[in-house]
């Protein structure tokens, strides 16, 4: 029930004691804030980490030969290892490896673009259908490589949203358009799109990888594998799958190629996969610090609420003696400090919860910090704090109530 009284009295005793209200309520508030905040930082950090493993496939292994640094079986160190589709054909037809996609690049060199007379400066990479899903690439356009094009030698290509903008700015479409490389006429048949900000990947133009070698002189030559893992049911899982897969094809390309298996920079492989385990971890331990820092805010600001309660309740004493010399219960005494403690906290924690949001509501957006994007926190987990506030801030002012309580009427009265 609505107890008018009993609001009338808080009011009254916040009136009288302002500036201790006020500077109660700065603790309260600004712990809720800080801890919103931090956690709000913590959220754009892992936002600004999954943005950079966004470009690709989150279980993407990536594969390139180098040189051989050690002498092994007669064979010289400093030679080049050349990758070549019956490595390609081994790995994903007769090893027993757990894989989604895989597919390869093969670069062509000194090739020239040219489309109306125009020399163009990007880069032709030759590949399957499969890079697609590899690359986390989006067709803006028409199509990408697929089979038949394989099958086929087919000469077309797939170029990207920044060639189109570059070169096609003038026309609606640049689908059936032809560039001419080295000579060779090829229709553009799709354009695609990068997920993310690298505008290096889209330097590149798509031919298909058959296509490329007979063109181009590249007999059975590739630069590197590409493979796309299944996802496990936890990133330590998904991680050990990667270690394994990627255990087991360097363990066959070392011994296909007479390398040393002494030799850790023959075959260099880019495991993405415990890049992200070892930046989600330190996420984790930056949230668990926040966490913590925020935490221990809020416990200093509920510590203030307490000693606040504290010394109201020894101002009150000889009230407190009244009301219970005129027959007020203990509990009725609980409640009315209680209520007081209560209002101050929940007025408190919720301004700091609604600064706090809309701060980050309004810059959030707007921050440009390396590996920190679009910093927010889920309102829900931050309404629960406030209300474990809360609760903290009523069982911060039970005891100095229960303390009242217990005073003896007759020394209460006494109290100046």
């Amino acid at each position: 029930m609505f107890d008018i009284e009993r609001w009338q009295e808080i009011f009254d005793t916040i009136r009288k004691n302002k500036l201790r209200t006020f500077l109660t309520g700065m603790s309260v508030a600004s712990g809720i804030f800080i801890l919103v905040i931090l956690l709000g930082f913590g959220q754009g950090m892992q936002n600004g980490i999954e943005a950079e493993f966004k470009g690709d496939a989150a279980t993407s292994i990536w594969v390139w030969p180098r040189r051989t640094t050690i002498e092994y079986k007669g064979l010289n160190p400093g030679r080049r290892i050349q990758l070549r589709n019956k490595n390609f054909d081994v790995i994903t037809q007769q090893m027993d490896v757990s894989y989604d996609k895989a597919s390869v690049l093969y670069f062509p060199r000194d090739t020239k673009i040219v489309y109306n007379n125009d020399l163009l400066s990007y880069n032709i990479a030759a590949t399957t259908p499969d890079l697609q899903p590899i690359e986390n690439e989006y067709i803006s356009e028409g199509r990408y490589l697929n089979e038949t094009d394989m099958r086929q030698n087919a000469k077309v290509a797939v170029i990207s949203n920044k060639i189109k903008k570059e070169v096609f700015s003038d026309l609606d479409s640049p689908l059936g358009q032809y560039l001419t490389i080295s000579g060779a006429g090829f229709k553009i048949v799709g354009v695609y799109g990068e997920y993310g900000d690298d505008d290096g990947e889209e330097q590149r133009i798509f031919i298909p990888l058959t296509t490329a070698q007979l063109t181009f002189n590249g007999g059975d030559k590739v630069n590197n594998f590409n493979f796309m893992l299944p996802e496990q049911s936890s990133i330590d899982q998904t991680v050990a799958a990667s270690e394994k897969f990627v255990k087991d094809i360097k363990g066959y390309l070392y011994e296909a190629h007479g390398i040393s298996p002494k030799d850790e920079r023959a075959i260099h492989v880019w495991n993405p996969i415990e890049e992200a385990k070892r930046y989600y971890s330190l996420i984790g331990n930056i949230k668990f610090f926040f966490w913590f820092v925020g935490l221990c805010t809020i416990i200093a600001g509920v510590v203030g609420v307490s000693n606040i309660m504290m010394i109201v309740v020894k101002e009150r004493t000889r009230e407190i003696g009244i009301r219970k010399a005129l027959g007020a219960r203990p509990w009725e005494i609980i409640g009315m400090i209680l209520h007081e403690a209560v209002f101050v906290t929940a007025i408190s924690g919720f301004t700091g919860l609604i600064l706090s949001m809309a701060l980050l509501e309004v810059v959030g957006p707007n921050v440009e910090i390396d590996y920190v994007v679009n910093p927010s926190v889920n309102f829900q987990v931050a309404f629960t704090t406030v209300i474990v506030l809360i609760i903290a801030g009523a069982i911060a002012g039970f005891f100095p109530a229960w303390r009242a309580v217990r005073v003896q009427t007759i020394e209460a009265l006494k109290d100046e």
